[in-house]
């Protein structure tokens, strides 16, 4: 049953680094490969600890964050399948900079990262992938800087869901987002304090843009909301 589960991994949920491997990577990668499984809010690494692994979330969603003054939580980047992370602190040879967290029970496939290292010294093709997926996280990240420091709470809340929609899309509804967020999540991800965050979400509300009901958002009017996103 394990070796079929690892190998339904290898072929569809590993493909796009499995496609750039030779046959005696492929089967390193196999013979490494680990699946770990993590309950919700369980933390997958910590700020300060050392990065061991190559993650790659197969099913579920993770965000990852950093604790800031007073203990104030950011929400850094959110994870969807099939994405790589947990890797960057590694290349820079430092402890993790920020927390990895499942946001509901999720399941990852873990690479040592030293046979990644070993991997990458042998096959450039490799090097360029990490070289390209650094490059994306870094100019997202810079994007991601200015609109939360610029924008108004308005603009700021409207990207959340603009980015929560991207990440995890909708139900078979097609208008209830795919995730369900705590308030003081919603607030985390969006760089404001979680009673700002209650009353923008009623305003959208009131203005008919969304529906909300618990943690369950529906999206109303989808285009109106990345029009505040995107001015802010």
């Amino acid at each position: 049953m394990l070796k079929a589960t690892l190998q339904k991994v290898i072929d569809e949920d590993m493909a796009e680094i499995w496609s750039i491997l030779t046959s005696d990577e492929k089967r390193l990668i196999a013979d490494n490969l680990s699946i770990h499984s993590f309950k919700k809010n369980q933390i997958i690494y910590a700020e300060g600890d050392q990065p061991e692994y190559l993650w790659c979330l197969l099913k579920g969603k993770v965000k990852k964050f950093k604790e800031g003054v007073g203990g104030r939580v950011q929400i850094l980047r959110l994870i969807r399948p099939v994405q790589y992370f947990g890797y960057r602190a590694y290349f820079a040879q430092e402890p993790y900079v920020s927390s990895a967290g499942a946001f509901e029970p999720s399941t990852l496939g873990a690479i040592p990262l030293d046979l990644v290292r070993e991997i990458i010294c042998k096959n450039n093709n490799l090097a360029w992938f990490f070289i390209q997926e650094l490059s994306r996280n870094l100019g997202g990240s810079d994007t991601r800087i200015v609109n939360l420091t610029q924008k108004h709470i308005r603009g700021r809340l409207a990207e959340a869901l603009i980015v929560l929609l991207d990440n995890y899309g909708y139900e078979d509804d097609n208008s209830t987002l795919k995730i369900y967020m705590a308030r003081e999540d919603l607030a985390n991800l969006s760089n404001m304090t979680t009673s700002n965050a209650i009353r923008t979400l009623s305003s959208f509300v009131s203005e008919k843009i969304l529906l909300v009901d618990g943690r369950r958002i529906k999206i109303i009017n989808e285009s109106i909301l990345r029009k505040i996103s995107k001015f802010g």
